[in-house]
């Protein structure tokens, strides 16, 4: 069984930065696409950022495009989520999630995700 734990959550101010790691524990994480889903308040679960078996390919959505980073370490087992010039907009439980194959934008593809952490951004 895969678990998924996320960390780096918090408050910031509006413009400000903050940065997620998600630890995989029970296989290699190197079997999977890694990806990062937000919930906002009222919303739905939405598509925030990929990347693939290899780290050599990163997908984002256009509301982050430029300003989110996504990473992954193998060797550490844990991927994470550079937030920069955050804006209110982006206050969201954010999830990981592994995903075995498919369309990285769907949460379907995804086999395994974990519990979340709060970003929460003041304007």
């Amino acid at each position: 069984q895969v678990q998924l734990v996320e960390s780096g959550g918090g408050l910031v101010q509006s413009g400000g930065s903050l940065r997620l790691s998600c630890a995989v524990f029970g296989q290699p994480m190197n079997d999977y696409v890694m990806g990062w889903f937000r919930r906002s308040p009222g919303k739905e679960r939405e598509f925030v950022a990929a990347i693939t078996w290899t780290g050599d390919g990163t997908n984002y959505a256009d509301s982050v495009k430029g300003r989110f980073t996504i990473s992954r370490d193998d060797a550490k087992n844990t991927v994470q989520l550079q937030m920069n010039s955050l804006k209110s907009e982006d206050t969201a439980v954010y999830y990981c999630a592994a995903s075995r194959g498919g369309s990285y934008y769907s949460q379907i593809s995804y086999n395994f995700w974990g519990q979340g952490t709060q970003v929460t951004v003041s304007s």
